[in-house]
């Protein structure tokens, strides 16, 4: 990672009585972005998680990361001439890499123990404090062989397979937490793949009497240590299992009490319901976000804190020195970007030049394909599921064709990888690269294959214009024109998820339609798709780049100083981890190392 120092951890040391004394948040993930080469995140919920771990290292927060090891990772994406996408294992050997930590734990599934080991990754921040990642792991010799593959995919496998995973990384953590001498700790469940959690708090704290007994202190008691970010504006992302499989993998003790509760909802174990009902602090990841989850869930209290991205992981190395120059606090004060405004515009324009050229490097290494660096690039790279759309952009070819014969040449990057189970995602790539074969004439269009988080600092820092274009509301909040703006890209995107709160017209970039579309019709989001880059878009790129670098400008000055997970984290210090002026204040080294 540039400017962070992160890497495998030191050997194991005892716990002792001086960890104990600053209460610590335990951050679960299914999945974490730790850097490229651990293949432990599949987009953008793992590269956030990495991102809050960074951002919560730089200032000093007790916290301390639980995953799962994934060594088969998500996986690497292969695209033949025509688009159509295939897979392989994204393999890695924990071991060869990271150290063990001490304890090893057991859970049960299906009614049988099952081992569970842990690797321990360091998160170091800018003034060396460390955040410890462990990442669980069931590939002991004493499991069967099913059992040792339990950590091993991202998003794999079955019904009974996810659920099984969620057991190792709900029951299995706190486990670990216990184990490793942590008793004072909240846990913070990003998104309900971890909820599982607050069944393993309920069974320690009712411990001799049964989960069963519960009573609603006991109950209350849990909730005060638990804080939920639900990331899913629809009710089809939400995991759910049936009450059979429920009772057979999680056992029929528990499951009776979801049931004699009234937790379980039309026969279904609900992770995003069981993560609300025992959530002192709940939030969606953006203010329109939160709005949606309202609405989708009444009858529970839910905030809103809006996402960010860590800046030094993504601001491109010429954009870091650029603001290592004018705004120098810049790296321990995100906010100290809105002092961007005091950059000479020439000097924006070198460094986004520096940037653009170091991508299409990069791409001729991948392709062998060289694209030009004055002509306007368009990027596009995003998880390919239908809702995202990615070829909207390709409604009308010929009007596209007309805009870059007659207003400005084009050319168009795409990345993003289809889910292996999702059969429209990857007809959706087959799609843009026969766009792509009929625009050949006229527009160059590049769809790069294996996008991950070293791809994704070269393209959010490279192109000229980031391009997004979700189905409203669907986008919980969105991350990658973040990183974008933090390197000087404007958007041109729907108005959804963040970009409800950074769009300003003509200043930090420019909105498909006016948010007030028929959700049912995008015949008046593609009119306005098209106008935009007819009218204004590349007229101006070409016509007035002085007015263009304004706009890059205005775009790190006013996003880049806000959507950033320096902010994020403070206000979870404030709103979730330490309401009511409980010390939110930064912990001493010694006190932030936990035992392993």
């Amino acid at each position: 990672m540039r400017g962070v120092s992160s890497g495998p951890a030191p050997a194991a040391s005892p716990p002792d009585e001086a960890r104990a004394e600053a209460p610590r948040i335990a951050y679960f993930s299914m999945e974490i972005g730790l850097e490229p080469s651990i293949p432990t995140y599949s987009g953008g919920l793992g590269v956030l998680s990495g991102d809050t771990l960074r951002a919560a290292a730089d200032l000093r927060v007790p916290m301390i990361g639980i995953t799962l090891a994934h060594r088969q990772g998500y996986f690497e994406q292969h695209l033949d001439a025509a688009g159509v996408q295939t897979e392989r294992p994204a393999a890695w050997q924990p071991e060869t890499v990271l150290e063990a930590a001490a304890p090893v734990v057991t859970v049960t599934v299906e009614g049988r123990p099952v081992r569970v080991r842990a690797w321990r990754y360091l998160v170091r921040g800018l003034t060396g404090h460390e955040i410890p990642v462990y990442l669980l792991d069931t590939a002991l010799p004493e499991n069967s062989p099913w059992d040792r593959a339990l950590t091993d995919t991202l998003y794999g496998g079955d019904r009974r397979y996810r659920l099984a995973q969620e057991i190792i990384l709900g029951f299995g953590g706190v486990a670990l937490l216990q184990a490793l001498g942590h008793s004072d700790v909240h846990f913070h469940m990003n998104e309900g793949h971890s909820a599982l959690l607050t069944l393993a708090l309920l069974e320690q704290h009712t411990q001799g009497r049964g989960p069963d007994a519960a009573t609603a202190e006991d109950i209350e008691a849990v909730r005060s240590r638990c804080i939920f970010t639900t990331h899913t504006p629809v009710p089809a992302g939400h995991d759910e299992f049936t009450k059979d499989l429920a009772a057979t993998l999680i056992g029929p003790e528990l499951t009776g009490l979801l049931e004699s509760r009234h937790w379980l909802v039309e026969g279904h174990l609900n992770m995003t319901l069981l993560a609300l009902h025992f959530s002192r602090y709940v939030n969606g990841v953006a203010m329109r976000h939160g709005e949606v989850s309202r609405d989708m869930f009444p009858q529970h209290e839910i905030s809103a804190i809006t996402n960010g991205v860590h800046a030094v992981t993504w601001a491109s190395a010429a954009l870091q020195e650029l603001y290592d120059r004018f705004v120098p606090e810049w790296r321990t004060d995100n906010l100290y970007l809105r002092y961007a405004m005091g950059i000479p515009l020439h000097e924006i324009e070198r460094a986004h030049a520096r940037a653009k050229r170091d991508l299409l490097d990069h791409v001729e290494q991948r392709t062998g394909a060289r694209l030009e660096e004055t002509v306007l690039t368009i990027g596009f790279a995003r998880r390919t599921t239908p809702y995202k759309r990615a070829d909207l952009l390709f409604a009308d070819l010929d009007r596209l064709r007309m805009i870059a014969r007659y207003i400005g040449p084009l050319q168009i990057l795409y990345a993003g990888k289809a889910h292996p189970q999702d059969q429209a995602g990857k007809q959706m790539i087959q799609r843009i690269f026969d766009a792509a074969g009929a625009l050949a004439d006229t527009i160059r269009v590049l769809y790069l294959e294996n996008y991950d988080m070293a791809l994704a600092q070269r393209l959010c820092a490279g192109v000229d214009v980031w391009l997004n274009t979700p189905n409203r509301p669907q986008e919980a909040s969105g991350t990658s024109g973040m990183k974008a703006a933090l390197n000087g890209v404007p958007s041109l995107s729907v108005l959804d998820g963040w970009w409800l709160e950074g769009h300003i017209e003509g200043v930090t970039g420019w909105s498909i339609g006016d948010g007030h579309e028929p959700l049912t019709d995008p015949a008046s989001e593609l009119a306005s798709l098209y106008d935009k880059l007819e009218r204004v878009i590349v007229p101006l790129y070409y016509g007035r780049p002085t007015a263009f670098a304004e706009i890059m400008r205005t775009t790190i000055a006013l996003n880049g100083a806000f959507f950033n997970t320096q902010r994020m984290v403070r206000q979870y210090l404030v709103n979730a981890y330490f309401p009511g002026g409980q010390s939110a204040r930064p912990q001493p080294d010694a006190a932030a190392r936990p035992a392993a």
